[in-house]
């Protein structure tokens, strides 16, 4: 990475996009302090992050990582969850009670007593969730966190994605697939060759041909399909949701226009 300029706010969903190799993993490695910058700095919640205070930011900035086993230690998911309370001392009588709290906010507390590596990749997904949750970070970040799921197991993902969101915490992830990037994120990155070259808006960025080409990406299929129906530049859908609603509204539009004119 280079000159990267990169900066999360409060109540937000931020998604990175990019092809292999653009360098979205890496960006993400450093938000936690998992990586430090050789040059540059990492701020996080106002104070400056350096090889000596990396615990302030691994509590304050929560990594799902996108293979779940590599974050999964412990022989239930019950005590997968209360290892990252016990690493910070936290007093063993609130431990089971915030663990229990953190399965239950993704849907997860029937899969308290199963052992972790013999859960589904979406399972997986969400116990590594939980074990980040129950720390109460400000931002939790998701490297490809719908990498290996069925249609059912990543929208299970993408919906939690919106309950935490939707709870006031911060998230950030990386992301092929721009269909999901589309459905959850507030504000869409585009990197390539380690550098963020264009952010705004998921309408901004998925209707910037030329963004989208220097990137090798392809807009989410709404937009190709609402370009090739003439819905645009009027309007922008860029979600499957959007392009419903525009053509219903459109075909009510007609219908209503033809009843005018059969009238007179």
């Amino acid at each position: 990475m280079h000159d990267v300029d990169f900066s999360v706010y409060p109540n937000e969903v931020v998604a990175l996009v990019g092809g292999n190799g653009a360098g979205k993993s890496t960006l993400l490695e450093h938000l936690n302090a998992t990586l430090v910058p050789d040059d540059g700095e990492l701020v996080v919640e106002g104070t400056p992050v350096t090889e000596d205070n990396r615990q302030h930011a691994r509590k304050e900035v929560g990594f799902v990582f996108q293979d779940a086993d590599t974050q999964l230690v412990a022989p239930t998911v019950l005590d997968d969850v209360l290892f990252g309370l016990q690493n910070y001392g936290v007093p063993d009588s609130d431990t089971q009670e915030r663990a229990r709290e953190a399965l239950a906010t993704v849907d997860a507390s029937h899969l308290e007593d199963r052992v972790p590596h013999y859960l589904s990749g979406g399972e997986k997904r969400l116990v590594g969730l939980a074990g980040v949750l129950v720390l109460e970070p400000s931002v939790v970040v998701l490297d490809e966190p719908l990498a290996g799921l069925d249609p059912e197991r990543s929208q299970l993902i993408a919906d939690r994605i919106t309950q935490i969101h939707e709870e006031g915490i911060s998230v950030v992830l990386s992301t092929h697939d721009l269909e999901f990037a589309a459905e959850v994120a507030d504000r869409v990155c585009v990197m390539a060759d380690g550098n963020i070259v264009g952010s705004g808006t998921p309408q901004t960025v998925f209707y910037d041909d030329v963004l989208l080409e220097n990137a090798n990406l392809h807009p989410p299929s709404a937009v190709r399909i609402a370009r090739e129906a003439g819905l645009t530049p009027t309007a922008q859908p860029v979600t499957e949701a959007d392009l419903i609603s525009l053509l219903t509204a459109s075909a009510e539009e007609e219908a209503s226009q033809r009843t005018v004119q059969d009238k007179r």
